[in-house]
């Protein structure tokens, strides 16, 4: 995938800069994303209006071949050993990145938000101007200008966070089953004649996202005061008549996109409150779905959803800032190569553009209750939106 770098571009022009320079892992979305290079360790990328990396020679094949730089050096090619042994490593290492970027003609280079101090000094001692990223302010609403690019997918970006949100479906299908097919005692969900876990049922997620070349750190499945706390994972035995959150956010391993889904479950009996909680925040995705479209605002999409929960008397952070029960988390976010990224759906989020992918995840919290939330993942698009989401909506399973 070439990504239109069209905007950095203008943004050095504006900026009255050389260069881009980033200096982190491939783990680093906005590394893996203007370089094409996924490395553990941290190597450079410089954009001029191509792209260059300086690597470790073990990298140096791999950035070869699997790159899309326009030229790949390394730090042997800067004579290192020799400036280690005479200058130290920190030191050594400093001079061979300044000549690696001299060598292009850059005399300046604007750098992310989250960019090393010690390289940054170390540029500035050897000639390299390091312009601050507030100075002009990077990107669209003060974000990173790689961030700011990142959000608006290209088709095959969509077709891959389609693909990981497939691989998030049977997953979520596995947790339901797993759900559905215990039995009760007690107060408690049995699976198999021991109780059933929120540990086992992110084993059964996980197994089933490995299985389709998916894979995720943590995932959230979580019952009853767990789930009051939306980003509280959720641990030990499973309970009837409670809600049980469960939200997965995995990434496809080939193409490291992610999808991001969350659905709400109980085995048993619901209270009237719970029955009307679900509904609520139902009816809360439907309005904010139907806000979105280009040029609406995330803060417009997020204003739908309140304005329905407000309407029924439930309290939300725009209504009062300090509530620690009900509406208490932005309607959405973006994802792609980073599970929360750009775009904002929330108080201050921007106008929506085609191609961007956003969660619509409204919910409820209140310890004395639990937890209910539903979200879905969609793509703006020229006319409205499409849901990337097929996965049913069913609180008693």
């Amino acid at each position: 995938m070439e990504p239109d770098l069209s905007a950095l571009d203008a943004f050095l022009d504006e900026a009255g800069v050389g260069g881009f320079l980033i200096d982190a892992a491939g783990d680093d979305s906005d590394q893996l994303y203007l370089s094409g290079f996924d490395a553990p360790d941290p190597f450079h990328t410089l954009y001029d209006g191509e792209v260059h990396l300086l690597v470790s020679s073990l990298e140096y094949g791999r950035a070869k071949t699997e790159s899309r730089a326009a030229s790949v050096e390394r730090h042997v090619d800067y004579d290192l050993p020799a400036l280690v042994e005479e200058h130290g490593r920190l030191e050594g290492g400093r001079r061979v990145l300044a000549s690696f970027v001299e060598d292009r003609g850059v005399e300046s280079v604007a750098v992310p938000s989250r960019f090393p101090l010690a390289t940054a000094d170390g540029l500035r001692e050897h000639g390299v101007e390091v312009k601050s990223p507030d100075t002009p302010p990077i990107g669209r609403g003060g974000t990173n200008v790689i961030e700011g690019i990142r959000a608006t997918k290209t088709d095959a970006e969509v077709d891959h966070v389609r693909t990981a949100q497939q691989a998030n479906e049977a997953a979520m299908r596995a947790a339901e089953d797993l759900i559905a097919a215990a039995t009760v005692a007690d107060g408690t969900l049995r699976y198999e004649g021991e109780p059933l876990t929120s540990e086992r049922v992110k084993e059964a997620i996980e197994v089933t996202l490995l299985r389709h070349g998916c894979a995720l750190d943590e995932t959230i499945v979580a019952c009853g005061a767990d789930a009051a706390d939306p980003h509280d994972r959720g641990s030990g035995p499973l309970a009837a008549d409670e809600p049980i959150i469960v939200d997965i956010f995995p990434r496809d391993k080939a193409t490291k996109y992610h999808a991001d889904m969350t659905r709400t479950f109980l085995k048993g009996e619901p209270s009237e409150e719970i029955r009307r909680w679900y509904d609520l925040t139902a009816e809360a995705k439907r309005a904010a779905l139907e806000t979105v479209e280009p040029g609406a605002t995330g803060a417009a999409v997020h204003d739908a959803v309140c304005d329905v929960y407000e309407d029924a008397g439930e309290p939300t952070l725009r209504d009062d800032e300090t509530t620690e029960t009900g509406f208490i988390h932005n309607t959405g976010h973006g994802v792609g190569l980073d599970v929360h990224e750009q775009p904002l759906v929330g108080p201050g989020g921007g106008e929506l553009e085609p191609g961007h992918i956003i969660t619509i995840e409204p919910g409820l919290y209140d310890p004395a209750v639990g937890g209910i939330r539903i979200e879905d993942i969609v793509v703006v698009t020229e006319d409205g939106y499409e849901n990337l989401t097929d996965y049913p909506e069913a609180l008693v399973v």
